[in-house]
């Protein structure tokens, strides 16, 4: 029996059957000619979610993708990293001592997994600085994910990769050029690192890395030249956050602040939080909330699923790769 097959017989009720629901309607809208941006926030490359993630970008099943400063560099730090990464399978039952000699060996913890410091985060900032100097002298400024295809298609990486290249999910969306929305960069490791080089004098112009507002502006840009009523873009979000909150509102900013009131809103909305709902959360926020800011219509599908997104998202995941 495969996955698919599995899901069907066995998710029948409550936020099983939300699964199978939004699932079967993320393949019902690919299926009518609709585009899918998927957002990613929490930890989901450190998850390792970019096995399936990269599959979907090369079968076509995602057009676009917004996701925290860390999901977009936590992939990369995976690929070049991930012999050294530490896994603590009893983390709950960490001391402070314990933690603070997590921190003298370079080692950063995310729930119950810890990013080595030096083959990471140091190996990666020694060849993204490279090219932000680059750009910085002749006057060029890039997206941050931008930097990185340029140092992913570079190959300089390639000598320190430890993982799969099919299962990195950044790989996948630098040979398809995949676009890409960065909001809060940052608020990032290699975020911080770039502030730290900006006041160091390495980079002269702290503008060298683009900024939120112009991703809003080229996201913009790309939904009303892809969004049609014959092609409507979907929007599946995994976790809230700014990964969620900021591409969402695109389609309001163009509706109410540009007057393109021909532009259709979202054509798919689908969930996967554990944020139960709460008094003023985003990440709580049931979909219905988002009709009155204009983000969806009375008819769009919606759908939300309370669960864990590390275990949620590969189901609904193999589904629309037909597992």
């Amino acid at each position: 029996m495969n996955v698919t097959n599995f899901l069907k017989h066995h998710y029948r009720h409550f936020n099983a059957a939300a699964l199978i629901d939004a699932a079967e309607g993320y393949n019902k809208h690919l299926a009518e000619g609709g585009k899918m941006m998927i957002t990613l926030a929490g930890a989901m490359s450190t998850a390792e979610m970019g096995i399936q993630l990269a599959e979907l970008i090369r079968q076509d099943k995602v057009q676009i993708i917004s996701c925290t400063g860390a999901n977009l560099e936590e992939d990369i730090f995976n690929l070049v990293a991930h012999d050294f990464y530490e896994r603590v399978p009893n983390y709950r039952d960490l001391t402070a001592a314990d933690e603070q000699a997590l921190l003298e060996r370079h080692m950063n913890r995310v729930t119950d997994t810890c990013i080595p410091e030096e083959e990471a985060m140091r190996r990666l900032e020694h060849s993204v600085l490279k090219f932000w100097e680059q750009a910085d002298k002749a006057g060029e400024r890039y997206f941050p994910h931008e930097f990185f295809y340029q140092i992913l298609k570079s190959g300089e990486l390639e000598q320190y990769y430890q993982i799969d290249p099919k299962d990195s999910w950044m790989l996948a969306a630098a040979e398809k050029n995949l676009p890409i929305i960065c909001p809060g960069w940052e608020d990032s490791t290699l975020g911080n690192i770039f502030a730290g080089h900006v006041i160091s004098g390495d980079i002269q112009n702290v503008h060298t890395v683009r900024t939120g507002i112009e991703y809003m502006i080229y996201l913009a840009d790309w939904y009303t030249q892809q969004a049609t009523e014959e092609s409507k873009v979907g929007f599946f979000q995994i976790g809230g956050g700014i990964a969620g909150d900021f591409p969402i509102c695109v389609v309001p900013m163009l509706h109410q602040d540009l007057g393109r009131t021909s532009v259709p809103l979202w054509g798919y909305f689908c969930q996967i939080s554990d944020s139960t709902t709460s008094y003023g959360s985003y990440s709580g926020a049931v979909p219905n909330e988002k009709i009155t800011w204009g983000k969806l219509g009375q008819d769009t599908p919606k759908f939300i699923i309370e669960s864990d997104a590390t275990i949620v998202a590969p189901l609904v995941f193999a589904m629309v790769l037909g597992q």
